[in-house]
């Protein structure tokens, strides 16, 4: 067996372990997918909003988020991280319109990042839970309070909720849709072995207490949200999710824009690997499976697109050289003996993998009853199965390169 056939079987078992594993985990837990805890208590809130130049935008986020309908919301604190457009007067006016419930606060300097405006909002904060939402996301109404009855558990750490996007008005828009769909859908899975591995900006709640054991956010690393819920999960409390609970946020509309949002986000990634590189095999889920699970899929990206890489270019090669010879010599450049059609067992497993990841990707479709929203288009589906997650491992790439030049900014 030569080496591209054992690397390609071992990329298959791996691909085959992951499927099975998911579906495992659905098919034991798909009764609780939709599971809401009963409020039996009405925890004291608080909401914090950090914002940078999202004039447009905050007013109608605010919003969102006094009319959700949770009672015992105290304080809603909106953080104007030194905005060069109108985003702090906007701020003002929704502390006229909502008295008493909306503070519109300014950090002294421009923080740079999510993290640092978050963990300013924070301070002002006294209450049982604290909820941090982006100040371009709009959570639909009641999502707040179907939080709520999952911190009855005392373990309970951290409440995420169903991240999808609102915008989807061009083709890029609706592969981001889509790949929302089947990440939080995936989620959800991850919540039945006590994985779940991010609490994202959109909607997110934490155990006051907690939070402050943990030490807040880390304003060093790029995606704070992954980095805490680790923290989070280190400290051996649990984290959740609401998969009811829908958040709708702006997607990136521009190549250049989703391009610089997953290059941050793949740079957070890697700081939070370095940062907890010593949990390895230690602390839990966190050491055990889900470091181990970054690691293992960046390595198999990074290969797979280097194998891939590979073939096309030996195949582009050989078809030049083979093509040129065939045009100097006056010969067939395409020969009957040249058209393989008995497939060998590897395009085999490529197709099964193919189905399987098609299937899943339809399962997660079926698991999310949008109002307002058409399901995804089959051309999508394709452009996203065969082109779109190709994308996964040279993002990657990059942004290990611009980590390791010192490249690091929001």
């Amino acid at each position: 067996m030569d080496f591209l056939t054992a690397l390609y079987l071992f990329y298959s078992f791996l691909a085959f372990y992951s499927l099975f594993l998911f579906i495992l985990i659905y098919l034991e837990h798909r009764k609780e997918l939709l599971f809401i805890p009963k409020m039996t208590k009405e925890y004291s809130l608080s909401c914090v909003i950090p914002c940078y130049n999202e004039e447009k935008n905050i007013g109608r986020t605010i919003d969102f988020i006094a009319k959700n309908g949770y009672r015992n919301l105290k304080k809603i604190i909106v953080v104007d991280d030194c905005s060069t457009d109108k985003s702090f007067k906007v701020m003002k006016d929704c502390e006229k319109k909502y008295p008493g419930l909306v503070f519109a606060v300014q950090t002294p300097k421009n923080t740079g990042n999510a993290a640092g405006a978050k963990n300013y909002g924070s301070k002002f904060v006294n209450t049982d839970l604290i909820l941090f939402t982006d100040a371009d996301s709009f959570p639909e109404k009641g999502s707040i309070g179907k939080m709520i009855g999952f911190f009855d558990e005392v373990n309970t750490g951290a409440v995420t909720a169903s991240v999808l996007v609102k915008n989807r008005n061009n083709v890029l828009l609706r592969l981001q849709a889509l790949e929302y769909l089947v990440v939080k859908f995936t989620r959800k899975l991850f919540e039945f072995v006590d994985s779940i591995y991010v609490t994202p900006g959109p909607l997110a709640m934490y155990r006051m207490k907690y939070f402050v054991e943990v030490g807040r956010f880390d304003e060093k690393n790029l995606t704070e949200d992954i980095e805490i819920t680790w923290r989070i999960l280190e400290k051996g409390y649990d984290v959740k999710m609401s998969l009811t609970s829908r958040v709708y946020t702006m997607a990136p509309s521009k190549l250049k824009a989703w391009f610089k949002q997953r290059i941050r986000w793949s740079m957070g990634g890697v700081q939070a690997i370095i940062k907890h590189k010593d949990k390895f095999f230690k602390k839990g889920m966190l050491g055990f499976f889900i470091l181990p699970m970054f690691v293992s899929l960046w390595i198999v990206g990074i290969f797979g697109l280097i194998f891939l890489i590979y073939n096309f270019g030996k195949w582009a090669i050989k078809s030049y050289f083979s093509t040129s010879y065939s045009i100097g010599a006056q010969t067939a450049v395409l020969s009957a003996s040249d058209i393989a059609l008995n497939p060998d067992i590897l395009f085999f497993f490529g197709i099964i993998l193919f189905v399987s990841g098609l299937l899943f990707t339809f399962l997660s479709i079926f698991h999310e009853k949008e109002k307002g929203f058409k399901n995804p288009k089959i051309i999508d589906i394709l452009v996203y199965a065969f082109f779109y997650l190709l994308t996964y491992p040279v993002i990657l790439v990059m942004s290990m390169y611009k980590l390791a030049r010192g490249n690091v900014k929001w």
